[in-house]
């Protein structure tokens, strides 16, 4: 199940406003692909898509985590389902990166 699917039934059949792309402080994947560094199973299969966002981050971690909820917000709204709630004012779709030492929530623009 992919991410616009769960989006489309939480926002169609269980009314859901607002949908919340949440990433999260060191993420162990997007360092992973900024390095390059090899993990076992199937998080690798994250690789390719997570290249693009370190790659344009240049290294930042950080930035690149910001950059990775970003694409995903864009990812939704390629859903037409999606994409005219939030046109009809029925929804909103926002990314926000979640800090693991503070426990603070950063809503990104």
């Amino acid at each position: 199940i992919n991410a616009e699917y769960m989006g489309e039934f939480g926002c169609v059949v269980l009314g859901a406003k607002v949908l919340v792309v949440l990433g999260h402080s060191s993420c162990g994947a997007v360092a992973a692909t900024a390095q390059g560094a090899a993990v076992p199973g199937v998080i690798s299969s994250l690789y390719y898509h997570i290249r693009p966002v370190c790659d344009a981050a240049h290294g930042d971690v950080d930035l690149a985590i910001e950059e990775n909820v970003r694409v995903q917000v864009k990812q939704l709204m390629v859903s037409p389902v999606l994409s005219d709630l939030v046109k009809e004012g029925k929804l909103a779709v926002v990314g926000a990166v979640y800090d693991l030492e503070t426990g603070i929530v950063n809503f990104l623009e």
